[in-house]
């Protein structure tokens, strides 16, 4: 299998996506303050799902080294790391990043979280809309995007089906003795599967 390499095409622009209500965009060493307070103050709900990112961010010294790593994995096409901003308020709602895999065709998964004061207002679906047109177009021009979360999160269910992901079968465990362990569920949305809306160019505003 023929592995690109992501070091030598040109990392995509460092400008925002806007959709109707939100902005995304690549953090900034000035957001430091509000991504170490969005992720202090939602600590104990984020830790289960995100347990490397809370666990990373402890100080605001922290957020700021952190935020200089996404530049850095950016650049190197590593990781797309966007913070999510309201667009009209300029509160910060949160975070959505895609990992690629530059195996051809390539993959994409992608992972987000909202403060639990942003959730219930459709934010996670407009902003995962567009990281998937972002990760379908010259970004990372993926065959397919991956989705995964533990069983029990239907919220993110919810929002990945609305936005076009399609459950895949349960795996079963490899280790029988792990039962205790959280079930995951994937999903995937295929390039082939996409709508029109979903491969025309990222920007959503209105």
């Amino acid at each position: 299998m023929h592995v690109a390499d992501s070091l030598s095409v040109e990392a995509p622009a460092w400008v925002p996506i806007h959709t109707t209500r939100l902005t995304l965009r690549p953090y900034e060493p000035t957001d430091a303050s509000a991504f170490f307070h969005l992720i202090q103050e939602n600590r104990a709900r984020l830790e289960h799902a995100f347990p490397a990112r809370v666990a990373a961010v402890r100080t605001l010294e922290d957020g700021l080294r952190v935020i200089k790593l996404f530049q850095q994995d950016w650049q190197a096409r590593r990781l797309f790391v966007l913070g999510i901003w309201h667009t009209t308020t300029g509160e910060y709602l949160g975070d959505i990043s895609l990992k690629p895999t530059w195996s051809q065709p390539a993959t994409a998964e992608l992972g987000y979280y909202l403060a639990a004061t942003a959730q219930g207002h459709g934010y996670a679906r407009e902003a995962l809309t567009a990281a998937v047109q972002f990760g379908f177009g010259a970004a990372i021009n993926a065959g397919r995007l991956d989705i995964r979360c533990y069983a029990d999160n239907y919220r993110s269910h919810a929002v990945a089906k609305h936005v076009g992901f399609r459950p895949l079968p349960t795996r079963p465990r490899l280790w029988p003795l792990r039962q205790t362990e959280p079930e995951i569920r994937y999903f995937a949305f295929a390039r082939s599967e996409a709508q029109d809306a979903a491969t025309r160019p990222y920007s959503l505003s209105a």
